[in-house]
C-alpha cells in the first residue's frame, strides 16, 4: 500500500529533489503553491505527511489554521523545511521534523524516513489482519478449550470459542502464525464479549521475538492488500 504525501513549496528545484526521494520511498507526492489551497485540499483529502517550505508566504497562518483546524490533519507527521535563519521554532508550528533548504539528500532521506516509520507505526498498531486458523485457549484452572481465530492485531486478537468456555477464566491463547513456523504464545485477558461466542483478547505478555515476527507478518499482510 502506496502512502500519500504533500508538499507546499514554489521552490520547484528543491520539489524535483523531494518527489524523487519520496517516490523512492514508496510514497505518492501532491505538490501545492499556495498554503490556503493547500490547507483546503487536506481537509477534503487523505494526506499521511506534510513537508512545508517555511520560505514560502503564507506558512504563518497555514501552521496557525493547521493546529486550530480540523481532526484529520492533526495526526498528519508535519515536516518544515527553509534556511536556518529563516525557519521557525518547531514549536511554534507544531512539526515533527525538519531539515534545511539548500536539501541534503542524506539528511533529506533520514528525516522523510523517519516520518514514513512513524506513520507505519501507528496504522500498523491498529490494523486488524483476518485469519481463519485454529487457536487454543488455556483457563487458569488448566482447562484447555479450542476455538477460532477471526482477526489479529499487534494488540490482541479476535476469536469464536466452544459453548461451555468460562471466558472469565482465561490466561493463555496459542495459534499458528499462517505461512510462518512461528507459533505464536501469549498470556491474555478477556477485553470483551458477546453472546454469540465472539471475544476480543488482549495481549498481556509475549516473548519479543514472537512479537517482532507477528509484527512483520502483519506488515506483510497490510501491503499485501
Amino acid at each position: 500500500m502506496t502512502l500519500s504525501s504533500m508538499v507546499v513549496s514554489r521552490d520547484w528545484q528543491e520539489v524535483s529533489v523531494l518527489e524523487c526521494i519520496l517516490g523512492s520511498l514508496h510514497m505518492d507526492v501532491a505538490v501545492e503553491s499556495e498554503p490556503q489551497r493547500a490547507l483546503e485540499r487536506i481537509t477534503k483529502s487523505k494526506i499521511d505527511a506534510l513537508i512545508v517550505d517555511c520560505d514560502l508566504n503564507g506558512t504563518g497562518q497555514f501552521f496557525r489554521e493547521l493546529r486550530q483546524g480540523a481532526p484529520r490533519v492533526s495526526t498528519v507527521p508535519l515536516v518544515i523545511m527553509g534556511c536556518p535563519q529563516g525557519r521557525p521554532d518547531m514549536d511554534s508550528t507544531g512539526a515533527m521534523f525538519a531539515f534545511e533548504k539548500p536539501i541534503s539528500v542524506e539528511q533529506a532521506v533520514r528525516t522523510l524516513s523517519a516520518a514514513r516509520n512513524m506513520i507505519l507505526d501507528g496504522r500498523l498498531r491498529y490494523h486488524r489482519a483476518g485469519v481463519d486458523v485454529a487457536v487454543t485457549l488455556k483457563g487458569r484452572r488448566q482447562k484447555h478449550s479450542g476455538a477460532q481465530l477471526i482477526n489479529l492485531s499487534q494488540g490482541g486478537v479476535q476469536v469464536r470459542v466452544d459453548k461451555g468456555f468460562d471466558v472469565s477464566d482465561l490466561s493463555r491463547a496459542s495459534f499458528a502464525l499462517p505461512g510462518t513456523d512461528c507459533e505464536v504464545k501469549a498470556d491474555v485477558e478477556v477485553a470483551w464479549s458477546d453472546q454469540r461466542g465472539n471475544v476480543g483478547i488482549r495481549f498481556v505478555k509475549i516473548a519479543e521475538p514472537m512479537q517482532n515476527t507477528l509484527r512483520v507478518w502483519l506488515a506483510q499482510q497490510y501491503f499485501a492488500n
